[in-house]
């Protein structure tokens, strides 16, 4: 397939700006051949006038439509092949075994998402039927379902370049609730941003759906994405990346005259407490699990264990003997960019240079050809930890932080002083489940998803998954950017009072012609209601 560097506009390719990037290669820091073009400003206009035209087409479409749609998005994706692969690989170094993973991932929540659709009732439809004859004052019809939002720019993250990119959740979600979609491309991955939009303007153009339902535009500067988020016809934004970033993004769209949300997942610690009876019943497998999760992805996962909470004794003092030692003997892998590279040294020296903390292996970039960062272990006491906020800081890349506490007590004390996160971990025993539940009682605050004897690297795809957090680590603590309720960040609801039954929408008619479950006066139910 031949890169041209273009962006899709509407089904439509345009190249209209001077200003131009390239595509780096982290194992050779090469550049690629293909030169990209930063948006421009009327560019990004045409992408949201299209998708102000198409969303008045999708939002009356009916789900078993938008069902079709993501389908035929898989069969384009998977049309691809491995060429798809193999580019993705040059611009990541993610390797073909992950990304392989990763594509089905993608694929997957997209035949997921079609489900949804077609069961229906994501809609969550509400009657509550009228009462003329309630005293003192009769009650009318209300109904209530949920309904999309309209036209949503998405932008891609680094780290995941098709689940949470051009075709990822965050534009799956989107296109399932009926709205459409403007990909802002990462600019660490624009070949494989491209290579994605050529399948997906197939299956619009198969499926007859029109045209600005998706754009994608491409920009290494910060311009084009403030730009695009600070157009009045976009109505949400979904985003996961940096902090810094993310919440760059929430502001520009809260200053706008008529602000719009943003989903914003901008990172985590993921704080792991292990206490004393998991220590001893079973160090070694601990050892292993929690090198092979802060290691995972050359650790550039959202969900990486970045801060482990122990007690400070002889037992906790062999077992990060043990870590180092394992941290050691695992090969490092390739950071996906220079600019991460920079940022995961700049942050590990910063903190390595606090007080009270000490640098156990690592802290240093590598002396190789490809962008990569030694594997790295730090200490600290609870008291530092929490005096000092500058170690609560995320290091994306192979680092993990351990606080050593004095007592149960101490340990409880620091948990408390912990920002949002969107995962914490607990390694116990039976007998230690009341410790633990104290525990718990602190974390669930803190975060999205709690976990037990676990490990938070691995996010499944699923109708109960909780991916988001408090804040600093999204700006939507109640909701989701992965699992099928990840629609609900892109609807909206809508109630009906005393509505005819011809102008209601299907989901709220008397009859329910579609057949799909609804709470009718408190009751869940798929049957129609009464003449």
């Amino acid at each position: 397939m031949m890169i041209t560097g273009e962006h899709f506009i509407a089904g439509e390719r345009s190249k209209a700006g001077t200003q131009q990037f390239a595509s780096h290669n982290p194992r050779t820091r090469h550049d690629g051949q293909t030169q990209f073009a930063e948006a421009t400003a009327g560019e990004i206009e045409r992408c949201v006038t299209a998708a102000q035209s198409a969303y008045a087409i999708t939002r009356h479409m009916p789900a078993a439509q938008l069902a079709d749609f993501l389908d035929q998005v898989v069969e384009e994706i998977m049309a691809l092949g491995d060429e798809l692969l193999q580019i993705t690989d040059e611009e990541t170094a993610l390797g073909i075994p992950r990304l392989t993973g990763e594509r089905a991932r993608t694929t997957g929540q997209l035949t997921q998402f079609a489900g949804l659709l077609r069961e229906g009732a994501y809609v969550e439809a509400i009657i509550d039927t009228a009462q003329p004859d309630r005293q003192p004052a009769p009650r009318p019809s209300i109904r209530r379902m949920l309904q999309p939002i309209g036209p949503v720019a998405v932008f891609s993250a680094s780290n995941f370049p098709y689940a949470f990119a051009t075709a990822g959740g965050d534009t799956a979600s989107a296109w399932a609730a009926g709205c459409p979609v403007i990909v802002k491309g990462h600019p660490a991955h624009p070949m494989t941003s491209e290579y994605f939009a050529h399948a997906i303007n197939r299956a619009i153009e198969k499926t007859g759906f029109p045209a600005g339902f998706f754009s994608l535009i491409q920009g290494s500067s910060v311009a084009v994405g403030q730009t695009l988020i600070t157009n009045p016809g976009i109505a949400a934004v979904g985003f996961t990346g940096s902090l810094t970033a993310g919440r760059a993004i929430y502001d520009a769209a809260a200053a706008r005259p008529t602000p719009i949300p943003v989903y914003a997942e901008m990172g985590s610690v993921n704080p792991v407490v292990i206490l004393p009876g998991a220590l001893a019943a079973r160090s070694a497998d601990l050892v292993e699990g929690l090198v092979g999760s802060v290691t995972m992805g050359t650790g550039q996962f959202c969900t990486n264990p970045g801060i482990v909470f122990m007690m400070d004794d002889d037992a906790t003092a062999g077992f990060i003997d043990g870590v180092v030692e394992k941290m050691r003997e695992t090969q490092p892998g390739v950071l996906l960019n220079p600019q991460i590279q920079q940022g995961l040294s700049k942050a590990v020296s910063a903190t390595a240079a606090r007080q009270g903390v000490e640098n156990l292996l690592g802290g240093h970039e590598l002396d190789t050809p490809a962008c990569g960062y030694a594997h790295t272990v730090l200490k600290t006491r609870s008291d530092f930890f929490r005096a000092d906020h500058a170690l609560h800081q995320e290091h994306f890349g192979p680092v993990t932080l351990f606080v050593l506490c004095e007592s149960a007590d101490d340990l409880l004390l620091t948990l408390n002083a912990l920002e949002g996160n969107l995962t914490a971990t607990i390694h116990a025993e039976t007998d230690e489940i009341e410790a633990a539940g104290a525990l718990l009682g602190i974390l669930r605050e803190k975060v999205g998803r709690l976990i037990w004897n676990g490990f938070p690297t691995g996010v499944e795809v699923v109708y109960a998954m909780q991916h988001g957090g408090p804040y600093p680590a999204t700006t939507a603590p109640a909701t989701t950017s992965v699992g099928m309720t990840a629609i609900k960040r892109f609807m909206r609801p809508v109630a009906y009072q005393n509505m005819p039954d011809a102008l209601l929408p299907d989901a709220l008619k008397d009859a329910n012609p579609l057949g799909i479950w609804r709470t009718v006066d408190n009751a869940l139910t798929r049957q129609p209601l009464d003449g």
